[in-house]
């Protein structure tokens, strides 16, 4: 375990601006669930005297104790099944698993006892459990810490699975999330903590689970989140130079997908393009792109496409890690090779 005192009496993050960062929105929405409800507590590896990996849980063991904000050993089925446990008996725990990779340790207490355990009771039981994951591709991390664990995950049935990329999604998936008498996991991407943007306490959220229009477009719609929506909106102001106008949707969850929003782009566009940074074989993308043919067939001009990262382990060296994972000259190329009308 790394040294726990870098954060050791650090404050919680207060709002002293129109703009946050990630990790400041998240840590924000964890401390006014808190301090709203005492059932709501906080464990897993170094979230407590360390402040969190990403600083998301900094200064809360400071303010509400050890008994909130609880250190846990590197054992995550152990933790994230006491977190399980805990749900069933009153509490709204929030457990963090440091890096989404650890969390193929955990999927006894999330796949088997956290998704289904509301179901196999009639009802009886609810399972308000929060699992944050950090996680995809960040800077030379190698192979088995830089794995998305989408396509694992969307095939639960009883998980739900948001995708927050900005600072206000952030705090308000968050806040949501702890809220929900369901387990959700909320997957969080290791190079948007450091990121900011706009941020208002005050506005009114979107629903946990709706996709949101980032760019308004009438020639092809971009459909990504995390990472790949600013890969998409680069794109997007590429292609505008060529005199295409492509919308792009951030889908903030996965599981449900609100195709409704999807379906509504595409009755525009009539073209679509998935950008996801994992891998393309049985991926997230491959059911938005199977569910888009199902629910709009008849306003599709061509086949909905993705770009996607290569079926490889993430390799370490710097070139080929971002060689693996789309950029925005891939979504260009496959979006004009879309347009292009075939002879």
């Amino acid at each position: 375990m790394r040294s726990r005192h870098a954060n050791l009496g650090h404050e919680p993050v207060t709002v002293r601006a129109r703009e946050l960062k990630v990790w400041e929105a998240l840590n924000l929405a964890l401390d006014e669930a808190m301090a709203a409800d005492e059932a709501v507590f906080i464990l897993g590896e170094d979230v407590g005297l360390y402040g969190g990996s990403y600083r998301v849980t900094q200064g809360l063991y400071a303010k509400y104790g050890e008994w909130r904000v609880r250190d846990t050993p590197i054992s995550e089925n152990s933790f994230t099944g006491l977190g399980v446990g805990a749900a069933l008996v009153g509490g709204r725990p929030i457990v963090e698993i440091m890096t989404v990779n650890f969390a193929l340790l955990a999927l006894d207490a999330i796949i088997n006892m956290a998704a289904k355990l509301r179901y196999m009771s009639g009802g009886q039981f609810t399972v308000p459990l929060v699992v944050r994951m950090p996680g995809g591709v960040a800077r030379q991390l190698a192979a088995q810490h830089s794995q998305r664990l989408e396509h694992t995950l969307l095939n639960v049935p009883g998980l739900r699975v948001v995708v927050p990329g900005t600072p206000q999604d952030s705090y308000w998936q968050l806040t949501q999330a702890i809220e929900c008498d369901d387990p959700v996991i909320v997957l969080e991407h290791e190079l948007l903590y450091n990121d900011s943007g706009p941020f208002d306490a005050e506005a009114e959220p979107l629903p946990l689970h709706a996709a949101a229009v980032r760019r308004e477009g009438r020639d092809l719609t971009l459909i990504a989140w995390h990472r790949m929506v600013g890969v998409a909106l680069e794109a997007a102001e590429t292609l505008a130079g060529e005199g295409i106008e492509a919308e792009v949707i951030d889908l903030r969850s996965l599981r449900p997908l609100d195709l409704p929003v999807l379906v509504k782009s595409v009755e525009k566009t009539h073209h679509a393009l998935v950008v996801e940074e994992d891998c393309r074989f049985a991926g997230a993308g491959a059911e938005i792109a199977a569910s888009l043919h199902e629910a709009a067939f008849g306003a599709l001009d061509a086949p909905v496409e993705r770009v996607a990262g290569l079926d490889v382990p993430t390799p370490y060296n710097g070139l080929l890690e971002q060689a693996s994972i789309p950029d925005a000259g891939a979504v260009v190329g496959t979006a004009l090779r879309i347009l292009t009308p075939r002879v």
